[in-house]
Formats: structure tokens, sequence, C-alpha cells
């Protein structure tokens, strides 16, 4: 394995044009400076929010201030991912974060003293034609209602918003700077190095001793730092129970889900519909088990290739131009605007020293989205390219057809875009495949997505809620209790032919999802949609193209279930997310055809 690049060695195009959002440091203090003099007029609308002009000036001072945070945020954010070891992007991140909170306090007047309306009033604004382009902010601020405070309690916790991501900046030093892997040996007893971004190669090799070695080295390391991650997920969750119960939520998962407007049903629905789906996933283990002939089946054969003899080598160019060919059934303007993300300095392409690790897709209203990517030339980076892609193009969709506030996407409609891509690109791949080796190949592929991003992140998903459930009730949460509850939530999707190793039991320190809480449930159903959406499109053609499209159009004007709903799908009912598993059985049941 090739040593890391410095950031300085990586080649222009290979990299992100930051400077779409700011030419150089200069245009980055004149609005950081810009803001600093608007937040200062914001002090004149207060108390005099009682009609629908006064209303609408201060939300407009709102959407201008919040369009140059949102850039300033992203533009230091993004250039600390980048190289996290970088001092002067370090400060910058600071500063922007602290710049963040400040325009929070100079605004947390807002909804309350709107709020303190009577209803009638509120219902008169919501259909005043003056607001016309607010009328869904002021409908999600009455929904809001029971849980705003005072105006100055809500001071107070604008203030404390700056103490609130400590536990996650702490995690994502400790995780990304300062945890060093130990080298291990490859199959060729040449010692290489294990870093975030390598792990998970190393358990795609072939050789079964460097994919238990990786595996032990990684949990192992985590387990040195085992008290002071457990005690920053703690904090974390904490955290999280202060602002449930300051703002009057019956638990933090309401909390969480209350933001998109999400009932509790659609949570704990995902988590019974998947348990009654376990059998699929302990089938698809035994297949696993019995295409590597192994005795035992342990967890860091997981992501080991079942088909030995078939290496599918993909450059970023080819991955490129096999999206583009997989996305053909989305049509030209779709296809349009993927071209011009790959031409135009939106991606940042390959991994770097002390670079973010995983894959993102972030950006600001007014300029292009952007996407951070750790590429390695394989079929995963292929699809992790189609997934970022599909956040990207919705971002894309959304910003130009609606004003700033609009555009906004909820995270629970976020998943779905990206995977339909994948979904999409899957079924091109499949249909081309004429080699029952690749085809074998692409359908173990297929499966372990249904097993990473459907069952892993509702095991995920479950783990949160049990873990919050305890806290909530007074318990406590020892590095041993977290490990236990992880390693038996293992046990109970993975199935009783599985040998399920003891090191898993420290996975839940390794997963910065955790410090987004009760996040990654939306990966499943977002999944599921995602599967329901591709499965019309290729079935239905135009007018299902059409409906998704308009999915992608309408950002966060509306519920997000509302939205999925006008476009053709269903989250309120298990169906959805029983139509993926009806699609994951028939991945199954053609392997098993594949190897009699």
């Amino acid at each position: 394995m090739e040593k890391v690049m410095k950031r300085s060695e990586v080649p222009t195009e290979h990299q992100w044009k930051l400077q779409d959002l700011f030419t150089d440091q200069k245009a980055w203090d004149n609005a950081y400076n810009e803001v600093q003099r608007l937040i200062k007029t914001a002090a004149d609308f207060q108390g005099k929010l009682t009609n629908a002009e006064s209303i609408k000036q201060c939300f407009d001072l709102e959407d201008e201030v919040g369009l140059h945070t949102e850039r300033l945020f992203v533009y230091a954010h993004m250039h600390h991912d980048e190289d996290t070891a970088n001092p002067t992007y370090q400060a910058l991140t600071q500063k922007a974060k602290k710049l963040s909170v400040e325009v929070g306090e100079a605004l947390s007047f807002t909804t309350p003293e709107i709020l303190a309306l009577s209803e009638g009033e509120l219902d008169k604004l919501i259909a005043d034609p003056t607001l016309a382009d607010y009328r869904f902010t002021l409908t999600e601020m009455k929904r809001e209602k029971a849980h705003i405070l005072s105006k100055a309690e809500e001071a107070l916790l604008a203030q404390v918003g700056n103490m609130s991501s400590a536990p996650q900046t702490i995690f994502g030093m400790l995780n990304n700077a300062d945890m060093k892997f130990p080298k291990i040996k490859d199959e060729n007893g040449k010692e290489v190095e294990l870093t975030h971004g390598s792990y998970i190669q190393f358990l795609e090799n072939p050789n079964r001793e460097v994919r238990e070695a990786a595996f032990k080295a990684v949990y192992e390391t985590y387990g040195k730092q085992k008290n002071t991650i457990s005690a920053t997920l703690s904090a974390n969750v904490n955290k999280n129970i202060f602002y449930s119960r300051v703002r009057k939520y019956p638990s933090v998962l309401e909390m969480s889900l209350y933001g998109d407007n999400i009932p509790k049903e659609v949570y704990t629905n995902l988590i019974d519909t998947i348990h009654e789906s376990l059998p699929l996933l302990h089938r698809y283990m035994n297949l696993r088990k019995k295409l590597l002939g192994v005795d035992e089946l342990h967890m860091y054969d997981l992501f080991a290739p079942l088909v030995e003899e078939y290496k599918m080598d993909i450059t970023y160019d080819q991955a490129k131009q096999t999206i583009k060919d997989g996305l053909h059934p989305l049509g030209e303007d779709y296809l349009k605007n993927l071209q011009d993300g790959y031409d135009n300095g939106w991606i940042d392409v390959y991994e770097n020293e002390n670079k973010r690790t995983g894959a993102y897709s972030w950006g600001a209203y007014g300029t292009h989205p952007y996407v951070l990517l750790n590429h390695k030339d394989n079929l995963n980076s292929m699809f992790t390219l189609a997934h970022e892609m599909g956040h990207a193009l919705h971002s894309f969709y959304s910003d130009t057809n609606l004003k700033y506030r609009d555009a906004q996407y909820t995270i629970f409609l976020a998943e779905v875009a990206s995977t339909t891509n994948e979904a999409l690109l899957m079924d091109y791949l499949l249909k081309k495949s004429t080699d029952p080796k690749e085809k074998m190949y692409l359908l173990t592929y297929y499966a372990d997505q249904f097993r990473t991003t459907v069952f892993r992140q509702t095991m995920f998903a479950e783990f949160e809620k049990i873990v919050h459930e305890r806290a909530e009730s007074g318990e406590s949460l020892t590095p041993q209790d977290l490990s236990d509850i992880y390693y038996d939530l293992n046990v109970k999707y993975h199935g009783k032919n599985m040998t399920v190793d003891k090191e898993i039991g420290m996975e839940w320190a390794r997963i910065p999802h955790f410090y987004n809480s009760f996040y990654v449930y939306k990966y499943a159903t977002g999944f599921s949609a995602a599967t329901s959406f591709s499965k019309q499109i290729l079935e239905e053609g135009q007018p299902a193209v059409d409906r998704y499209l308009g999915f992608l159009k309408s950002g966060g004007s509306d519920f997000s279930i509302n939205i999925l709903k006008k476009a053709g799908v269903d989250m309120s009912s298990p169906e959805p997310i029983r139509e993926a598993m009806s699609v994951f059985e028939n991945v199954i049941s053609q392997m098993e055809e594949l190897t009699k």
C-alpha cells in the first residue's frame, strides 16, 4: 500500500474548488465583518414583530445573515477537513463556530416573539400574501410552539450552543487527529500502515490473517481509549437529555424526530419490521459462510470477497463514466448537471494525510454543492461517488428551484436521493453483466449494501434507542455497559451460526454518527424509499422520473413524509421496508442459484 500523500502533494484537478465560496482569506474576512455588522441591526426589530411587514423585514435579514454565515462556516470547515492538523483552519473553524453562536444569540428573540402572538394572529400571518415566501416557516413555528421557551431562556440556550458541540468536537479530534493505529503485516509479510481509510480495504483482503490482524488492531486501539470515548458519548447523551427536558419533549427520540415532523412509529416500525426480517440476514450469513468455505464465520469475514477470482479495479475516471451510464433512466437534464459536477471542482477525490475520513456532500446555498471523498479504485468507491453525487444533485435541484429557506431539505429525505442513485447503478451493472463470476460479485456487493445500510444502521438505531432510554431512566453507561449492549445486538442481528468476536463489543467507540443522535435510522428508511423509487423509475419510465425530479426540486418546502408521499412513496407504512426486503430476498435467491 502506498504512503499517504500530504495535502500539498494533491494535484489541483483532484481538489475541490473552495475559491468558488470565497476567492481568498480577505473575501472571507469581509463577509465575516459584514455578518458582524448585520447582526447589530437585528436589535432594531426586537419588540416590533407584531405585523406582517416587520416580520418580513426581520426574516429577510435572517436569510441574509444565514446565507453569509453558512458560507463562512462551510468554507472554514471544508478547509479544516482537507487537513485536520492545519492550525490556520482549526482557528478559522473555531471563529466560524463562534460566529454561528453569536448569530443564534442575536436572532434568538424572533421565534419566541412571534410565538407570543395568539393562534388567531399566527393564522392571519400564515395567510398574509406579504409573507408568502415564509408561509412554511410560520406553519413550522406554530407547530414548534409547545417547545419554545421565554426570550431570556432562549438567549441562554443559544449561548450554551458552543459547549453543546464539545463531545462531538473532542471525539472528532481524538478519532481523526490523535489516534494512531499500529502497523500490521500484509499478505506478503510486509509491514503496512493501518489508517481509517485503509481499514475497510484490509477487511476486504482475501487473506484471512490480514483481516483478523486489522480487525484486532483497530479494536485494541479503541479499547485503550474506552474510558475517554465512553465519557464523550455519555456527555453527548446527557446533553441530549438536557435539551429534551428543557424543551419539554417526552424523550430524546421524540425531540430528534420532531424537527422533521416524523411520527415516532416510523422509527419503532423500522426496528420491528427489520426484526421480522432477521431470518433473511441469517440466511445470508449462512450463504456467506458456505461461499467462504470456513468452519466458523467471524466478524472480520463480513467484508471478505466471496468471489475470489473476480477483482474489479475501477479507476476514478471509469467510475464517473459508469455512473453516468447507470443513471441514464433519470434523463438528459440530470446527466448534464452530473457532468457539471464532475468537471467544475465539486469533488475532493483522494485521501491525504490528516484528511477527514469517510465521504460527504455539503455546501452553501448560492454556490454549487461539494463532495469529499477518500477514493480507492474499487467498486465500493464507485458507489460512494454515486451516493454523494445523489446528495449533491438533490441540493443542486432544491437550490435552483426554491428560495433559501425552502431549499433546505431534511436529513430524513437526504438519504433517499443518494441511495436511489446506487440502486439504479446496481440495476445497470447487473443487467449488463454476462460473466457469472462478475454477477456473483455484484450480487454480493448488493447483498452487503442491504446488510450494512438497512440491517447494520437499524442495529445502530436500536443501540442509540437503548442507550438513551437507559440514561433517561437514570441507569449508568459505563464502557462495559456500552460494550455489552452492543455485543448482544450483534448476536441478535447476525444469528446463531455466526461467531460474534468479543472485540466487536468496542465498535460503538468508532462510530462518529452516534454524536449526531438518532440520525442513522434515516439510512435504513432512505434505502427503503430509494428501493421503491428506483423500482418505479425502471418499471414506469417517464411518469416516475417526473415524480422523482419533483421530489428533488421540493427541498424542504413541505413536511418530509408529505414530499415522499406526493412522489409515490409512503414511509408511514411498513410497505417500502418490506419492498426493500423482497428485493434483498431476490438477491439472496439469485446468489443461492449461482452457487448450486
